[in-house]
This record gives C-alpha cells, sequence and structure tokens, in this order.
C-alpha cells in the first residue's frame, strides 16, 4: 500500500487531515486533539461521536500513542523516498549494501554488477545494525571521554598537591639551609674572633716594644747632644763634665741589652686548610639528632655486672651478682643492653669510656643469643668497635680490622642511620666537634639494641666504668 492510501485512512473525520495528536474516544475512534476541544471546549461534557454517534465523554480520552508513531514512521518514509539517491551506473534506488567493498549499491549491482557474488545486504539491515554500532561507539566515546577527563582532573589534583609538596618541602630547605647559614656564619664570626685577637695582641706587643725602643732612642738622643756639647768645650770644662756625662752614657747600653729587637711572624693558631674540615666537624656535630638519653636493662646484665646511678652506669665486680638467668641476659660476656632499641629513623648516642684499658660498643640485633661466648661480628648481628691493651682499637668485622686512632677517646659517640644502613663511631671529646672513627655498612632488619661490653676486670686493671651520660 502506498503512503499516500495510507494516508487516506489516517486522516481525521472532523478536519479531513492527518491526525494531530490524535486521541481516542471510549468508542475507539480517534480524532485530532484540537478537533475534540473545539467540539466539547475546555468543560467536561458528554457528547456523540461523530463517526458511530456513540455517547462518549472528552476528559476520558487517552493519546492514541500508536496511531501518533505510525503517522510519523510513514512521514519519514515519505521524506527519505523524496530524497533517496539513484544508482549511478544502472539509475535504480540505492537499497543493498556490499560488505565486501563497503559501499550503497541497487539489486542489478549485486546480480549483474561489480558487486556480484559478494555478500550483499539490505540497507535496512545495514543501516539498524550500523546505529547499534554508532550507539556502542557512542558509549565507548563517552566512556573513553569520561576516563580521560577523570585522568585529566586526577592528573590536576595531582599537580596541586606536588606544588603543594613543593612548596612545603622549599619551606624546609630555605629553614634548613637558613640554619646551615647561620652556623657557617657563626663559625666565620669565630674563626674571625680568634683571628682578630690574635693580631691585636701580637701588634699590641710589637706596639709596647716599639715604644721601649723609641724611648731608649730619644735617651741616645739626648746624650749624643750632651756628648757633642762635650766636645765643644774647653778643655778644663771638658775634664769637670767629662766623668758625669760618660757615666750617663754607659747607662742606655744596659738599658738597650734589656729590650732587644726580635721580628715576630703572626700565627693564627690554624693553617687555612684546616678551616673547612675543622667547620665540617663541628657542623657535623651540631646536626647530628639530640642524644639519646639511655638506661641500661638490668634484665640483660651479665651476674659479674653491677650497675649504679639509676642503671647509667656498669662496672665490673669480682663476685657474681645474684640475679635470676632468663633468655634476655648474658651469661658468658660481661654485657648489658640499653633498654631501648631502635627498628626505624636516625639516632646518637654517647658513652662515657674515660681511662679503660678494654671495652667494647656498638649495637647488637635483639633477636640474636645472648647465651655462651657471643661471636661478634656483624654475620651474627653484632656490630662493635673496641679497645683492648689500652692501645689497640679494633673493628669487630670478619676479619677484624685494626684501626688507626691516634688520639685516645674518653668519650665515643655512636650514629645509627637505620634506613641509611650506617652505624658510625667518632672520638666525641669536644663539645664543638666530632672525629670518625669507623663506619660499619649493613642492611639491618628488626630491633637494634646499645651493647656495652665492659669485659673482665684482668687481674684489676679493668675496674673502671662505662658511663650513659644522663644529658
Amino acid at each position: 500500500m502506498s503512503i499516500p492510501i495510507l494516508e487516506d485512512q489516517l486522516m481525521c473525520p472532523i478536519c479531513l487531515e492527518v491526525f494531530k495528536e490524535p486521541l481516542m474516544l471510549q468508542c475507539g475512534h480517534s480524532y485530532c486533539k484540537s478537533c475534540l476541544s473545539s467540539l466539547s471546549g475546555d468543560v467536561d461534557i458528554q457528547f456523540l461521536c461523530p463517526v458511530c454517534r456513540q455517547e462518549v465523554s472528552c476528559a476520558s480520552s487517552p493519546p492514541n500513542v500508536t496511531l501518533a508513531r505510525i503517522i510519523e514512521t510513514l512521514q519519514a518514509l515519505e521524506d527519505s523516498d523524496l530524497n533517496k539517491e539513484s544508482c549511478p551506473d544502472h539509475h535504480n534506488p540505492l537499497s543493498l549494501y556490499c560488505e565486501k567493498d563497503c559501499q550503497v549499491i541497487c539489486g542489478l549491482c549485486g546480480t549483474i554488477g561489480s558487486h556480484k557474488q559478494h555478500q550483499i545486504t539490505p540497507i535496512s539491515s545495514v543501516y539498524g545494525r550500523m546505529k547499534e554500532e554508532l550507539s556502542l561507539l557512542i558509549r565507548e566515546v563517552k566512556t573513553q571521554k569520561n576516563n580521560l577527563e577523570e585522568q585529566v582532573s586526577r592528573l590536576i589534583n595531582n599537580k596541586t598537591r606536588v606544588a603543594n609538596e613543593s612548596d612545603a618541602f622549599k619551606f624546609v630547605i630555605q629553614k634548613e639551609f637558613q640554619e646551615l647559614h647561620r652556623y657557617i656564619d657563626d663559625e666565620e664570626a669565630h674563626f674571625l674572633k680568634t683571628l682578630a685577637r690574635k693580631s691585636s695582641n701580637l701588634i699590641a706587643s710589637i706596639e709596647a716594644q716599639a715604644q721601649q725602643i723609641t724611648e731608649t732612642l730619644k735617651y741616645f738622643e739626648d746624650i749624643e747632644g750632651s756628648l757633642e756639647n762635650l766636645n765643644n768645650e774647653n778643655h778644663l770644662d771638658f775634664i769637670r763634665k767629662y766623668s758625669t756625662i760618660a757615666s750617663r752614657a754607659q747607662l742606655p747600653q744596659q738599658r738597650r741589652l734589656e729590650v732587644p729587637y726580635s721580628a715576630v711572624s703572626f700565627k693564627p693558631g690554624f693553617r687555612h686548610d684546616d678551616i673547612k674540615i675543622t667547620v665540617w666537624k663541628r657542623l657535623f656535630r651540631r646536626i647530628l639528632p639530640a642524644p639519646e638519653v639511655l638506661k641500661l636493662d638490668p634484665m640483660t646484665a651479665h651476674p659479674v655486672l653491677d650497675l649504679s646511678k639509676g642503671d647509667t652506669v656498669v662496672q665490673c665486680r669480682l663476685l657474681y651478682n645474684r640475679r635470676d638467668s632468663n633468655p634476655e641476659r648474658f651469661d658468658y660476656s660481661n654485657c648489658v643492653l640499653a633498654n631501648k632499641g631502635f627498628s626505624t629513623g636516625k639516632h646518637y648516642w654517647e658513652v662515657i669510656v674515660g681511662a679503660k684499658q678494654k671495652w667494647r660498643l656498638g649495637i647488637m640485633k635483639g633477636t640474636t643469643s645472648r647465651k655462651g661466648k657471643l661471636a661478634k661480628s656483624p654475620e651474627n648481628g653484632i656490630w662493635v668497635i673496641g679497645l683492648k691493651e689500652g692501645k689497640i682499637y679494633e673493628a669487630f668485622t670478619n676479619p677484624r680490622v685494626t684501626l688507626p686512632v691516634t688520639m685516645r677517646p674518653q668519650r665515643v659517640g655512636i650514629f645509627l642511620d637505620y634506613e641509611k644502613g650506617e652505624l658510625s663511631f667518632y672520638t666525641a671529646d669536644s663539645p664543638h666537634e666530632l672525629v670518625h672513627i669507623y663506619t660499619f655498612q649493613a642492611e639491618f632488619q628488626g630491633k637494634l639494641f646499645p651493647l656495652l661490653d665492659a669485659c673482665w676486670q684482668e687481674r684489676g686493671t679493668n675496674t673502671l666504668p662505662l658511663i650513659l651520660p644522663s644529658a
């Protein structure tokens, strides 16, 4: 049935035009919404259907959705027929689609033309399929677009976060360098002050010496004038004055010997080559973490050890103390652990060794056995250095390493950088600087405890204590 014939069946009985917004009455007949309004007005009244003359109510007339869609479809088909293209070869409507060549063709193209024996599909089916594929593509594109927009949003947020973190680190860096500059400025002022003091003292000494020589010189000038005047006197006056003037001329000789001239050189008390290393040592001391305030753990102390002064001093006794045996206590080596262990971060502490002839200091893994003789080496979870015979310093590696310590330390500083895997020992006698002794390199795991080994008394020659400073 052609579209014009169908249009005759889709005409409103009142206006005789194709339905516009059709409404269905209770009797089944349909009319344009505007036509029914013209019959009934805006009030709910009963009237007779113009076709079947049945009494109906306008208020209970719903839209005829099916009829409206049929009209829309027919109008769309009519529009498409008006715009339909023809095959340039056969002048027939383009109603088919060649799947192989991806071209729109007519029926003759698929039977006798260049697309013969190709897979041919009706264009309506292809259109529906492509519309579905397009919908999928649109959804995929939208999904990708949303993902990209989300990524852009995340990147913007990340950029903001990085900028904020950068600003925070910038503030920290500026603060740290301000402090470093202040330290260096203090050191520069200290060196300049030392230089000025020594220079001022030396110049004052030279000026005092010059003053004394100037006074002696003036005395000689006066004597010289008296002697020249005496030389011009007649012989009687010459003889009378000679003894007095000659005796005055003899005094400056003694005075000259008392103030001899001596050239001096300026010595600032340090070499310019040592300034950097001296400042570095002092600076390193100042940037270390604050010293840990440690105490010794009595539960780990060997029975021969005596702890005192709030468990900060350990000393080796001749007699055993009565202490309970437990897995934490050393039963062979004269060792004791601190009551605080470290499993992360940077930590610094000091131990006063004084004039003790034999000792060992360092750290020990908390899981290392404390029973029997300790195998002191990094392989066994023990990192220590020590002194023996009052003069030989050793790092307990495998094999042991003798350390070139020239100045015997009275106080030993120990610096643990857990994450970096370094344990360093320093001579810490000066409150201003540290002198490096030795550094262990390791990959630390688990909790590490400061270890003090007081060693045996050695027949009364090693009785001095090891001390943890309280501040």
